[in-house]
């Protein structure tokens, strides 16, 4: 059983006890919370599709860690107009673990 879901803009293909990283969520370290925008539920031979998500799919996860990303290097130039720009930036994000896909 598996399940697509949105969180942070972004969409994940998730199933029970997997760990992935998104976009930062503002819960303590430990802490469960549940994912209500599920945008497809496979279970074997059922699937469902949302429009544009899932009525009762829930997918409870529970806060591993929170951190920032590896640095990405930004630098813009124009030649022969002496325009230099450096910028560097990391993303923040929380690593989760995926408890639970239920339907009700």
């Amino acid at each position: 059983m598996y399940a697509v879901i949105k969180t942070g803009g972004k969409q994940f293909k998730v199933s029970e006890g997997d760990t992935l990283k998104v976009e930062k969520i503002a819960t303590e370290i430990g802490k469960t919370f549940s994912v209500n925008t599920v945008l497809t539920l496979v279970d074997g031979e059922n699937v469902k599709i949302g429009t544009p998500i899932v009525a009762g799919a829930i997918v409870n996860a529970t806060v591993v860690s929170h951190g920032r990303g590896d640095k990405v290097k930004i630098f813009k130039m124009h030649r022969r107009k002496h325009y230099r720009k450096s910028q560097g930036h990391r993303q923040s994000y929380t690593e989760i673990k995926i408890d639970k896909i239920a339907v009700k």
